[in-house]
Order: structure tokens, then C-alpha cells, then sequence
């Protein structure tokens, strides 16, 4: 289970898709939060509980662009 996200992170879902891979970048939160396949491109749209759910953990967390 997923309990700290944020936008841009990338998790790893419990199931992988339908193209093999089981990396997602989140690219919406709120009520819903819309996740994109890293291999393919395809945009999949949860609500919020069951994101929970079946996220089983955050690979990488967005960088922060705070360079000068």
C-alpha cells in the first residue's frame, strides 16, 4: 500500500499492464489520481482508495528544480 505520494513520483503497482511493465508516473491527484504506463503511454484513471490499494510502493520521488 501507497501512503505518501505526490505528483510526478513514479510507484510500482501490484499488477503489472497489459505491456509488461509496472512502472507508473502519477501526472493528476486529488479525488481521482490519474497515472501514466512508463513503458506504453497509457493513462489510467483511480480513485484515491483503491490508488491505495493496489500501489505497492514508490521507486522514485520527483525531483525538486531548485537550481540557480
Amino acid at each position: 500500500m501507497i501512503q505518501q505520494f505526490d505528483l510526478g513520483d513514479v510507484v510500482q503497482m501490484k499488477k503489472p499492464h497489459a505491456c509488461g511493465s509496472n512502472e507508473w508516473t502519477i501526472i493528476r491527484v486529488g479525488a481521482d489520481v490519474k497515472i501514466k504506463c512508463d513503458s506504453c503511454g497509457r493513462i489510467v484513471m483511480l480513485d484515491r482508495a483503491d490508488f491505495v490499494r493496489m500501489g505497492k510502493k514508490t521507486l522514485k520521488k520527483k525531483e525538486t528544480g531548485t537550481e540557480a
